[in-house]
């Protein structure tokens, strides 16, 4: 699977500030994704429990690397390694 393929999940509420987060450091880094929102009643929001083995969002799965993990704070720092920018540093200031 080519990396222009929506490989990343993003399991989602609307509005919710974390999944947001997670949206803006998915297209800073041009990683293309698929929202599937999910239930507002934490209680019933099963299909993330059963992808993450909890029923918080926001919630990725990887299939490029077969990681599947909750939090934004960690998806942010998981996106930003894998994902961002790999150019070295030139030294030249702009």
């Amino acid at each position: 699977m080519s990396r222009s393929e929506a490989a990343i999940t993003l399991y989602r509420l609307q509005a919710c500030p974390y999944c947001e987060r997670v949206v803006r450091v998915l297209q800073d880094n041009d990683v293309p994704y698929e929202s599937r929102f999910v239930e507002p009643m934490h209680s019933d929001r099963n299909v993330v429990r059963r992808i993450s083995g909890k029923r918080t969002v926001p919630a990725i799965v990887d299939e490029n690397t077969g990681v599947t993990m909750s939090e934004s704070a960690n998806i942010v720092e998981y996106v930003e390694a894998e994902y961002g920018d790999q150019e070295t540093d030139t030294g030249v200031e702009a």
